[in-house]
């Protein structure tokens, strides 16, 4: 499948001496993609490259085979969109519907019909009856939510999110997988950094584990859950049905409870 977004012989560091990536080259197309690894690998940086918030060092960032860096700003908030980690770092409307609208406003979205996407998004992330209320009278995890919705409402064919079930609980964590998995089914490009094994069991098909700014896996998430040595290298934990598995004495690797259950009935 050819790529839709993809970042060819990138270089990046914040100071001349701190270098993030060097040469670094990966693809995503459609599907969701989890990048995972301890803090200060790379995750958040590479996301802002891939979004066109940080310019690389050198190399390329290519939307559908164009330099993101000849794009302007309004073209590529229509193709793609960003969830900070923190929700208080986009959020500054007076209200709920009109932090949401306020993007598609901004690219020149009819008021009707972006009235009309904002409440098809709230609807979707069950904030459809706090659109009235401001932002900052919700909770935390709320307003990572209506950050979200906001960027569903611009119907972007790329899907960034960083750290998106940071402050949720199992009912909001439920929300997003199945944003994300309804997202993947309109033929979406999502690309997400986590830190929660369980949630990138269930949710992802594909694994891209940084360590040092260096890719030491790319590959679907079963595969990725079996690289012991990765896995330590990265300091990353398994999931707990997959650690759960292996104290059992089971071959196969699980990716969620619902699997492990349908095989064990099916023996």
């Amino acid at each position: 499948m050819t790529p839709t977004i993809e970042i060819q012989n990138v270089s990046f560091s914040h100071t001349p001496t701190s270098q993030i990536f060097n040469n670094l080259n990966l693809s995503f197309a459609h599907g969701a993609c989890a990048i995972v690894g301890q803090n200060g690998t790379g995750k958040t940086t590479l996301l802002k490259i891939l979004r066109g918030l940080l310019t690389p060092k050198s190399g390329s960032v290519l939307l559908n085979g164009k330099d993101i860096s000849e794009c302007t700003v309004p073209s590529l908030a229509k193709d793609i969109g960003f969830v900070f980690q923190n929700p208080d770092d986009q959020i500054f409307e007076s209200t709920v519907m009109r932090e949401v609208m306020f993007g598609l406003l901004k690219i020149g979205i009819d008021k009707s019909q972006a009235l009309i996407q904002a409440k098809e998004s709230l609807k979707l992330v069950g904030l459809l009856d706090k659109s009235d209320l401001n932002p900052y009278d919700l909770s935390l995890c709320e307003r990572k939510m209506v950050s979200i919705a906001s960027i569903l409402a611009m119907d972007t064919q790329v899907v960034i999110l960083d750290e998106p079930t940071i402050a949720q609980d199992d009912c909001g964590k439920n929300c997003i997988e199945s944003i994300i998995k309804h997202l993947v089914l309109q033929g979406k490009t999502v690309i997400a950094v986590l830190h929660d094994m369980n949630f990138v069991a269930r949710v992802f098909n594909r694994v891209v584990v940084l360590s040092n700014g260096k890719v030491l896996f790319d590959g679907t998430t079963r595969d990725a859950f079996m690289q012991d040595n990765i896995l330590s290298s990265a300091q990353l934990d398994k999931p707990d049905v997959v650690k759960l598995c292996e104290k059992l004495g089971y071959e196969n690797t699980f990716l969620s409870v619902e699997e492990f259950v349908n095989d064990y009935y099916e023996q």
